[in-house]
């Protein structure tokens, strides 16, 4: 018998004829395709097969979140730990491929955990700039019994080129401030409003302001690795501009279309499983009427916990 969810529980499933429905709309590539062909969809094929067929040079920016060197379980996928030096073979398979598909001024952001990371770096700086390593916290689930909890991840900002996009002003933290200070009774670096006083601040390489997605979040799959759309907002509007094609070759559940949709770019999207493709396009759908990325509002990234104008309306 199906488990029935909680009244508040948002996850985001699929009925069978959804599946039908959506799976109808998924692309597998046979031949050389054309930027045209791909543009803003979801192709269902192994990232080694789909790539050599991708159109060269099409990318503005590459969003990767591989499997981790871990003994993992995708839904109908399982992905079994390699040691090391196996695991680094593995990422230059496709790593090498990237360049052909990315334009002289793109940018590359590669995910990882601490025990692949230094694997993604030893790979991504043969073929790429590897410009910076964002640490961003991932806090979520119970604490190890006899180690340090595992809460943070990393993603390496590489560029093809030295000439790359970045919009500094458009990914400014709003931050509350403690400790107001005022010049000639005026507010300095900092405004006021009625949910509060804030500064907006300068980026950093470490992010603590991520909500990793939960039951009661509009945007929640079953995808155990789910990224969040914050997560892939603040990369896009970084290191592209509206218009643009943003790439993702391990899709999941589809954060990054569906983040890039919501912001006005153009995405292409591979993944091998069926049913996160699936979810990938119904989350598509459901963002022609809702827009809305939790924690960015009005143009501005705000810190985790904070109450936005947005919610404070919808309070009143």
């Amino acid at each position: 018998m199906k488990k029935e969810k909680a009244p508040y529980n948002r996850t985001l499933s699929l009925s069978k004829e959804e599946k039908k429905k959506y799976s109808e709309r998924l692309l597998s590539l046979s031949h050389n395709a054309k930027v045209s062909d791909v543009l803003n969809k979801t192709i269902h094929q192994d990232i080694l097969n789909a790539i050599q067929l991708l159109p060269d040079t099409f990318a503005d920016v590459i969003f990767v979140d591989p499997p981790y060197n871990l003994h993992k379980k995708f839904n109908n996928i399982t992905f079994a730990q390699m040691e090391d030096e196996e695991y680094e073979l593995w990422l230059d398979s496709w790593i090498s491929q990237l360049p052909r598909l990315m334009k002289p001024d793109a940018s590359l952001y590669l995910c990882g955990d601490w025990k692949s990371s230094s694997g993604l770096y030893n790979v991504a700086k043969k073929y790429f700039y590897v410009r910076n390593r964002i640490t961003w916290e991932r806090e979520k689930g119970r604490g190890a019994s006899a180690n340090w909890k595992n809460c943070s991840e990393d993603i390496w900002f590489c560029t093809k080129s030295n000439s790359y996009t970045f919009n500094i002003d458009a990914v400014k933290t709003k931050r509350k401030v403690l400790a107001p200070y005022k010049e000639d009774g005026k507010p300095k670096d900092w405004e006021e409003s009625e949910s509060g006083n804030f500064r907006l601040t300068a980026p950093s390489n470490l992010w603590t302001d991520i909500t990793v997605p939960f039951w009661s979040m509009p945007e929640n799959t079953d995808h155990p690795t789910q990224k969040p759309e914050k997560l892939l907002a603040k990369i896009i509007m970084a290191s592209s501009n509206e218009g643009d094609i943003i790439f993702d070759p391990f899709l999941g559940s589809g954060t990054t279309s569906v983040t890039a949709k919501k912001l006005k770019r153009n995405f292409v999207g591979i993944e091998a499983d069926i049913d996160y493709c699936c979810l990938a396009e119904k989350r598509l759908e459901l963002a022609d009427n809702d827009q809305s990325i939790q924690g960015f509002y009005d143009g501005v990234f705000w810190e985790r916990n904070s109450v936005t104008p947005q919610q404070r309306k919808k309070e009143k």
